[in-house]
């Protein structure tokens, strides 16, 4: 295969095969996340053209959150059963198809199955649970550098096509926004059938940083017993009050970022009198600031307590929420926003996979912080379909962004709570 081939040429020259699969999972979950962020330049166009409220539109959009999340602990064990691989062309294939098929739509319903459903399940397999279990994989040391980097491609998948498309659609209308998210796909999904690989053993190698070659576990015979073991972990992190903390702190993260800001921003800055071209823009300075923020983030959680971490990240990002209203919504106002709430947009999940991951073990982290991150996407949705409800009921989307920072201040004091589950150094000899 190319990527024995190419792993043995990096080899010779001192670099592990396992940064390039992790730059195509990068790649791959930048693509997926920006199906998951697109639809929100996509609901002024939809409702003027169809007649779409943004209540019934953001609970499509809410669906679509609500299954990112869902799939997450389930896409986790059909990883660990089918292979990564196999995985990430499904999605890739299933998310294209739903994009084609979008073009053609006339009712509501058309809507909801394709950019509620079938989008949902789609991105849902390439999730943060992706990034985790290829790092888990594939390096034994930087494992929060790397959990930051795709953490990163998540997050900022979700925010960086919003210009482009933004002026797709104000020049040649919405369907053409489409075209280049389908080409991506494409080349992305034969990135991953050239070159992805799924554990280091494949090639002969240790992961990086290690010294031993692991051989690979024994997977599921099913995807029923794939299904039951998620189900079974569920039940074990259940009972450790860590995994619940996670969750609740984690559903505000959803709460307060993509299921409201990368949903609701568009249309909030519409009421204000700025153009879409304009808001997308500012959306792209945050994905940007993301990047910086949460490859930041994962160095310190390499450091630093998590825990402490994860005050912060909460505390500011609250603040943030609730200075918005105030910034009076000009040009060096938004930009302020921008900045700084771009910088602790997912900042949060390197802290959060690295606790997941002390607590319950490399091999069992990746589904229950699936479960998690289900948490995260329960949130997304509340605040997709929130926000379109408050427009609707209050002629303002401000009542929202109010209970989102108010809600990360309580996450920032619930977060403390949480003992400190780091290993106990070796003592000195």
């Amino acid at each position: 295969m190319i990527s024995d081939r190419l792993a043995s040429f990096l080899a010779a020259r001192g670099v592990h095969y396992g940064w390039v699969v992790a730059g195509v999972t990068f790649l791959t979950s930048l693509t997926t996340a920006g199906a998951v962020g697109l639809p929100g330049a996509f609901i002024l166009p939809l409702s003027k053209e169809f007649g779409w409220d943004a209540a019934q539109i953001s609970g499509a959009l809410a669906i679509r959150f609500a299954l990112f999340g869902l799939m997450a602990p389930f896409a986790a064990a059909l990883i660990a059963r089918y292979g990564m691989r196999r995985m990430m062309l499904l999605a890739l294939t299933l998310v294209a198809v739903s994009f084609a098929g979008a073009a053609a739509m006339t009712e509501l319903w058309h809507f909801i199955a394709l950019w509620g459903v079938a989008i949902g399940v789609g991105t849902g397999l390439t999730a943060l649970v992706l990034g985790a279990t290829m790092t888990n994989r594939w390096f034994a040391e930087r494992r929060g550098l790397v959990l930051g980097l795709m953490a990163a491609a998540t997050a900022t998948g979700q925010l960086v096509f919003l210009p482009l498309a933004a002026l797709l659609i104000e020049n040649y209308g919405w369907r053409a926004a489409l075209i280049p998210s389908m080409i991506a796909f494409g080349v992305v999904a034969a990135l991953v059938a050239l070159f992805m690989r799924e554990r280091p053993v494949d090639l002969g190698l240790p992961a990086y940083g290690a010294t031993q070659i692991e051989p690979a576990p024994a997977v599921a015979g099913s995807p029923a017993a794939a299904a039951a073991r998620a189900f079974g972990l569920l039940g074990e992190a259940s009972h450790s009050p860590t995994f619940w903390i996670l969750f609740a702190t984690f559903f505000v993260c959803g709460l307060s970022t993509n299921g409201l800001i990368q949903t609701h921003f568009i249309p909030l800055c519409a009421d204000y009198g700025i153009g879409p071209v304009q808001a997308a823009s500012t959306l792209a300075i945050m994905g940007l600031f993301d990047v910086v923020g949460t490859v930041g983030s994962g160095w310190l959680s390499d450091r630093y307590d998590n825990r402490w971490l994860l005050f912060w990240y909460y505390g500011l990002r609250g603040l943030s929420l609730l200075w918005l209203p105030f910034s009076g919504f000009s040009v060096f106002g938004l930009s302020i926003f921008a900045m700084f709430y771009g910088l602790d947009w997912i900042a949060t999940v390197p802290p959060t996979a690295r606790l997941a991951g002390a607590r319950f073990g490399p091999e069992k982290a990746p589904i229950i912080f699936g479960w998690i991150f289900a948490g995260h996407q329960i949130g997304a949705a509340i605040a997709a379909f929130g926000g379109g409800a408050s427009r609707a009921a209050y002629l303002s989307y401000l009542p929202a962004f109010a209970l989102a920072g108010a809600a990360c201040l309580i996450a920032a004091g619930l977060i403390v709570l949480m003992r400190d589950v780091r290993k106990p150094r070796a003592a000195p000899a």
